[in-house]
Protein backbone atom coordinates (compact mmCIF):
# COMPACT_ATOMS: atom_id res chain seq x y z
CA UNK A 1 0.00 0.00 0.00
CA UNK A 2 1.25 3.37 -0.90
CA UNK A 3 -0.74 5.66 1.37
CA UNK A 4 0.44 9.12 2.28
CA UNK A 5 -2.40 10.88 4.05
CA UNK A 6 -1.52 9.46 7.48
CA UNK A 7 1.86 11.17 7.32
CA UNK A 8 0.31 14.46 6.27
CA UNK A 9 -2.41 14.45 8.90
CA UNK A 10 -0.02 13.18 11.58
CA UNK A 11 2.49 15.92 10.82
CA UNK A 12 -0.14 18.65 10.96
CA UNK A 13 -1.77 17.31 14.12
CA UNK A 14 1.60 16.86 15.81
CA UNK A 15 2.68 20.40 14.98
CA UNK A 16 -0.59 21.79 16.34
CA UNK A 17 -0.55 19.69 19.50
CA UNK A 18 3.08 20.49 20.37
CA UNK A 19 2.93 24.24 19.85
CA UNK A 20 5.94 25.05 22.04
CA UNK A 21 8.09 22.89 19.77
CA UNK A 22 6.17 22.35 16.51
CA UNK A 23 9.13 20.71 14.75
CA UNK A 24 9.25 17.94 17.35
CA UNK A 25 5.47 17.55 17.16
CA UNK A 26 5.50 17.40 13.39
CA UNK A 27 8.23 14.73 13.42
CA UNK A 28 6.41 12.67 16.03
CA UNK A 29 3.15 12.97 14.08
CA UNK A 30 4.94 12.10 10.85
CA UNK A 31 6.39 8.97 12.42
CA UNK A 32 3.01 7.93 13.80
CA UNK A 33 1.35 8.65 10.45
CA UNK A 34 3.96 6.55 8.67
CA UNK A 35 3.29 3.65 11.04
CA UNK A 36 -0.43 3.91 10.37
CA UNK A 37 0.11 4.13 6.60
CA UNK A 38 2.24 0.99 6.64
CA UNK A 39 -0.28 -0.94 8.80
CA UNK A 40 2.18 -1.54 11.60
CA UNK A 41 -0.71 -1.54 14.07
CA UNK A 42 -2.79 -4.15 12.29
CA UNK A 43 -4.05 -6.83 14.57
CA UNK A 44 -3.22 -10.50 14.14
CA UNK A 45 -6.85 -11.24 13.29
CA UNK A 46 -6.31 -9.50 9.97
CA UNK A 47 -4.16 -12.43 8.84
CA UNK A 48 -6.65 -15.16 7.89
CA UNK A 49 -3.87 -17.70 7.31
CA UNK A 50 -3.05 -17.68 11.01
CA UNK A 51 -6.35 -19.43 11.79
CA UNK A 52 -5.12 -22.45 9.84
CA UNK A 53 -1.46 -22.18 10.93
CA UNK A 54 -0.40 -21.58 7.33
CA UNK A 55 1.65 -18.97 5.52
CA UNK A 56 0.53 -16.80 2.63
CA UNK A 57 2.51 -19.08 0.32
CA UNK A 58 0.21 -22.06 1.00
CA UNK A 59 -1.46 -23.58 -2.02
CA UNK A 60 -5.21 -23.79 -2.47
CA UNK A 61 -5.09 -27.52 -1.75
CA UNK A 62 -3.27 -26.91 1.55
CA UNK A 63 -5.78 -24.26 2.58
CA UNK A 64 -8.72 -26.53 1.70
CA UNK A 65 -7.18 -29.47 3.56
CA UNK A 66 -6.49 -27.40 6.68
CA UNK A 67 -10.02 -25.95 6.58
CA UNK A 68 -11.66 -29.36 6.25
CA UNK A 69 -9.53 -30.85 9.03
CA UNK A 70 -10.21 -28.04 11.49
CA UNK A 71 -13.88 -27.51 10.68
CA UNK A 72 -14.55 -31.22 11.14
CA UNK A 73 -12.89 -30.98 14.55
CA UNK A 74 -14.71 -27.83 15.72
CA UNK A 75 -18.09 -28.15 13.99
CA UNK A 76 -20.83 -27.60 16.57
CA UNK A 77 -22.81 -30.64 15.38
CA UNK A 78 -19.94 -32.84 16.53
CA UNK A 79 -20.30 -31.42 20.03
CA UNK A 80 -23.83 -32.68 20.79
CA UNK A 81 -22.99 -34.40 24.07
CA UNK A 82 -20.34 -31.92 25.19
CA UNK A 83 -20.63 -29.40 27.98
CA UNK A 84 -22.30 -26.12 27.05
CA UNK A 85 -19.09 -24.10 27.44
CA UNK A 86 -17.20 -26.49 25.14
CA UNK A 87 -19.99 -26.26 22.59
CA UNK A 88 -19.92 -22.45 22.77
CA UNK A 89 -16.14 -22.42 22.25
CA UNK A 90 -16.51 -24.80 19.29
CA UNK A 91 -19.16 -22.55 17.74
CA UNK A 92 -16.90 -19.52 18.14
CA UNK A 93 -13.93 -21.34 16.63
CA UNK A 94 -16.05 -22.63 13.72
CA UNK A 95 -17.21 -19.07 13.03
CA UNK A 96 -13.59 -17.88 13.04
CA UNK A 97 -12.57 -20.68 10.67
CA UNK A 98 -15.42 -19.95 8.26
CA UNK A 99 -14.63 -16.23 8.25
CA UNK A 100 -10.92 -16.87 7.67
CA UNK A 101 -11.63 -19.34 4.86
CA UNK A 102 -14.01 -16.91 3.16
CA UNK A 103 -11.44 -14.12 3.50
CA UNK A 104 -8.67 -16.26 1.98
CA UNK A 105 -10.89 -17.25 -0.94
CA UNK A 106 -11.88 -13.62 -1.54
CA UNK A 107 -8.24 -12.49 -1.44
CA UNK A 108 -7.21 -15.20 -3.90
CA UNK A 109 -10.08 -14.37 -6.27
CA UNK A 110 -9.10 -10.71 -6.08
CA UNK A 111 -5.45 -11.56 -6.75
CA UNK A 112 -6.34 -13.78 -9.72
CA UNK A 113 -8.49 -11.09 -11.34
Amino acid sequence: MNRWYGKLLGGIAGALLFRPNPVFGALAGLLLGHALDRDWFRLARDNPYRAFDLTRDASDAEVDQAYRRLISQYHPDRMDGAAPELRARAETRARELNAAYDRIKALRRKRAA
